[in-house]
């Protein structure tokens, strides 16, 4: 059964490697790679997609490798190769740098390949994609002399110095690459340019920074990319930018696109399960008979798991790139004279009738096609947002115990404020704090991979989420709202923020001051965007256009990256930060990553105050936002003393009640009405705590009862006894009113002191009963004889001992 399997498969991949759609052009696919496992693993999937899919024309792999590694070399049977000198060690200069053998095979291949005498249109792509239908470039746009491609638009430097140093027409440098189709002769023209340009970037090392290049390494790795797009810049050509027809596995396509090419580029995963190329760097696996990558759930289990058709669709497309890569590999066993491998369900659905229907050619939709419109003029202002306009709340957090009192405060204030529309909780965590976290319940939540720990450059720092999780949102869920409102988890909602009130626009969002991002005004904004002008010193609350926000999600996470990774411009005179170590450079990312769109805020003062600030007169403020410590009289608050106490899954647990309205400072007006919004925020604060307690049914709190246990978790109880000495001494340090522990603790007392009493009484009461049952064996052991006599008084000596072990143990124990 299974010989017929692999037989029919073979069969069906030979038809169709000769029967893609008759063509009115002369078509080739090119894509380049190294002598190395890794390539080998993508080889094998990118061609058994190829096939699958209906390209027309032949594929060809540029393979690069050094005549070392030729001898050694296993797979020059997996693809139509040409092979092409490496230069992965650059012959003249020595430096290490094998991408550069991308622009140098594409060189080579067009002066000595006949095939390059015999074609119209090129297709060139990256090994490590899946192909899901035909990317014929007539049909998605192409033409001579405008090629398509997609968006890569962390290519910062078309936009600053690097462009103006390797190209002298700049302001043609397109921020594109991965997939490139263009007529054969501008192909030609561009080559030469792009291996040149990438060897001028790359010897550029003084201009590698995160800052000019967008390359959060800052060692030039992306020098090649650059080298593309300088040297198409160089030789006139202005590319269709398609940000539809190519999608990276874990993120979820626009309504209408159908995409045409994976690029797993980067880690996705499903559930529980994962998966990760560069986990695969050395993997064998095109050698290793009957081996696979580890199964992906099956459809029927993730619509089950997910009923949001939008959110099915990204999750289905996870799978279907990695069974495209399984079902590429199991042919290339059998061709290598591989045994047949054992039946098991997971083979049995990929040689299924659904399966080949799932994974059969795709083709073009009309949002697919849909071209890119890259504007560097300042966005055009549309009519202001209407009352009757959606609306979204979202704001960020992480799995710990100092922002899920936040998050209570939060959703206690917004429920009380009026504001239309629904809220969202980012939450970024970890796999290891999810699984411990028991704040699920605390709001509707978007869970975020967490990026605390950047996964590229190791570098701790949690206040990157918040882009990251905006990003996450905007590319995982449809939402029918056009305006987003973008919070931060301590604020406190004193009303609605509605874009019609605030004057927002399609182009103008809306936001608060925060004056000291003095960023703004020197070289840090020159450094960091090509129009420091526009750079506006806002955050805070923001209220953003959803158009406006799947723009610049990407550029917040980017200019964020970069500004951290510029540690030589952390200064407080330069940053206005007064810890100099970068933490605000999320901040600078929103404001850098608006101004390279030239999104100018309307800046609003009325909306945001910090308690503890006397209010402007009249002032209705939408919002608290209790960052910074705040006092009234002898009380005070600072958010920052209870980082570690767990407010939240502690029964009854709050913050020191603020003084009543009559202690507050009638020195005057302005005093008076500062010292009423701390008592307001401090008791609103307390309010969601109380609320929140009830709900989970901890019972009265003045009862010496334990809460309901179907609500409340044992070892969070058991917690609350083990950690009293760390709440007692937070109280003296912060005069805390957590739980009292006085009366229960009165009542352990007397309790104790009655089996004190209990069991002093049943050990004299034991003791007599022991000593009459010996007296009583020692006179029935007169009769008998010595040597049993001194055996049984060794062995009682025994009991004895152990006895009195046990008692030690019990004594211990009370």
């Amino acid at each position: 059964m299974m010989a017929r399997f692999f037989a029919v498969l073979i069969v069906l991949c030979l038809i169709n490697a000769g029967s893609g759609q008759e063509a009115p052009y002369r078509i080739h696919t090119l894509f380049s790679v190294e002598c190395q496992n890794y390539f080998d693993w993508q080889t094998v999937g990118l061609v058994h997609s190829f096939r699958k899919s209906g390209q027309p024309g032949p594929i060809t792999r540029l393979l690069s490798c050094t005549d070392e590694e030729k001898k050694k070399y296993r797979g020059m049977d997996l693809a139509p190769t040409f092979e092409v000198p490496s230069m992965s060690r650059h012959p003249r200069t020595g430096d290490w740098y094998p991408a550069i053998n991308k622009p140098a095979g594409v060189v080579h291949w067009l002066k000595h390949s006949k095939d390059a005498q015999n074609v119209d249109w090129v297709v060139i792509l990256d090994a490590d994609m899946i192909i899901r239908g035909p990317i014929l470039p007539w049909k998605i746009g192409a033409e001579k002399g405008r090629p398509v491609a997609a968006y890569y638009g962390y290519l910062v430097g078309c936009d600053n110095i690097l462009a103006k140093l390797h190209t002298k027409n700049p302001e043609l440098c397109d921020k594109v690459g991965g997939l490139l189709a263009m007529h054969i002769d501008d192909l030609r023209a561009l080559a030469p340019m792009w291996l040149s340009k990438t060897e001028e970037v790359r010897e550029d090392t003084a201009h590698w920074a995160t800052n000019i290049t967008g390359d959060i390494y800052g060692k030039g790795w992306i020098s090649e990319m650059y080298g593309y797009s300088f040297g198409a810049a160089e030789v006139g050509l202005r590319h269709k930018i398609n940000d539809n027809l190519m999608i990276y596995p874990g993120y979820i396509p626009r309504e209408g696109v159908e995409p045409i090419l994976m690029h797993y580029g980067l880690p996705f995963s499903v559930g529980n399960w994962s998966f990760s190329k560069l986990e695969n760097h050395e993997d064998g696996i095109v050698y290793d008979c009957g081996r696979l990558f580890p199964e992906p759930p099956y459809p029927r289990e993730l619509r089950a798991m997910e009923p949001d058709q939008h959110k099915l669709r990204g999750l289905l497309l996870n799978i279907e790139c990695i069974n495209t890569l399984n079902q590429g590999l199991l042919l290339q066993h059998a061709a290598s004279g591989c045994p047949k491998p054992k039946w098991s369900k997971y083979l049995s659905f990929l040689k299924s009738k659904s399966f080949n229907e799932m994974t059969g050619p795709k083709d073009l939709t009309p949002q697919s096609l849909q071209i890119m419109e890259i504007h560097h003029e300042e966005h055009n202002v549309d009519e202001l947002a209407k009352p009757d306009t959606k609306i979204h709340t979202l704001f960020s957090t992480e799995c710990t115990p100092y922002f899920d009192w936040q998050t209570v405060g939060l959703m206690h204030s917004f429920n009380l404020s009026g504001q239309p529309g629904n809220i969202t909780r980012l939450l970024s965590c970890t796999e290891e704090d999810l699984k411990k976290y028991k704040g699920h319940d605390l709001a509707p939540t978007h869970y975020v991979p967490s990026m605390s720990r950047h996964p590229l450059t190791g570098d701790w720092y949690p206040a990157i989420n918040k882009p990251a999780a905006v990003l996450h949102w905007l590319n995982h869920v449809q939402t029918d709202a056009e305006y987003i409102v973008i919070l931060d988890a301590d604020m406190i909602m004193r009303g609605p923020i509605t874009p019609w009130e605030l004057k927002a626009a399609r182009g103008r969002p809306v936001s608060t001051p925060y004056d000291y991002l003095i960023g703004c005004d020197n070289e840090l904004a020159k450094l960091h965007t090509s129009h420091p002008e526009a750079c506006d010193k806002v955050g805070g609350v923001i209220v953003m256009h959803i158009d406006d926000l799947r723009k610049f999600a990407l550029l917040w996470l980017h200019k964020t990256e970069e500004v951290r990774a510029d540690t030589a411009h952390y200064g407080k005179n330069i940053t206005g930060d007064i810890y100099e170590s970068g933490w605000i450079s999320e901040m600078y990312g929103y404001s850098f990553g608006a101004a390279e769109l030239k999104l100018h805020h309307v800046i609003n003062r009325e909306i945001l105050i910090y308690p503890g600030y006397p209010p402007e007169p009249g002032v209705n403020y939408r919002v608290f936002h209790y960052g910074l410590e705040f006092r009234v009289g002898n009380w005070s608050f600072d958010k920052a003393n209870w980082r570690t106490i767990d407010l939240v899954n502690n029964c009854w647990a709050k913050f020191p009640d603020p003084p009543g309205p009559s202690e507050a400072d009638q020195t005057n007006e302005d005093t008076l009405q500062r010292d009423l919004l701390s008592i307001e925020c401090g008791k609103t604060l307390n309010e969601a705590l109380m609320l929140h307690h009830k709900r989970r049914k901890c019972g009265d709190p003045n009862s010496l009862g334990p809460p309901d246990p179907e609500t409340v978790n044992e070892d969070t109880m058991a917690k609350k006894f083990d950690q009293t000495d760390e709440i007692n001494h937070v109280t003296s340090n912060t005069s805390a009113s957590v739980v009292d522990f006085s009366a229960e603790s009165n009542q352990t007392f007397l309790d104790f002191r009655f089996w004190m009493i209990f069991l002093w009484g049943s050990s004299v009461l034991g003791v007599g009963l022991v000593m009459v049952a010996i007296l009583r064996g020692r006179k029935g052991q007169k009769k008998r004889g010595k040597g049993i006599k001194n055996r049984r008084r060794s062995a009682h000596s025994g009991w004895d001992m152990n006895e009195q072990d046990r008692n030690i143990h019990s004594t211990d124990m009370a």
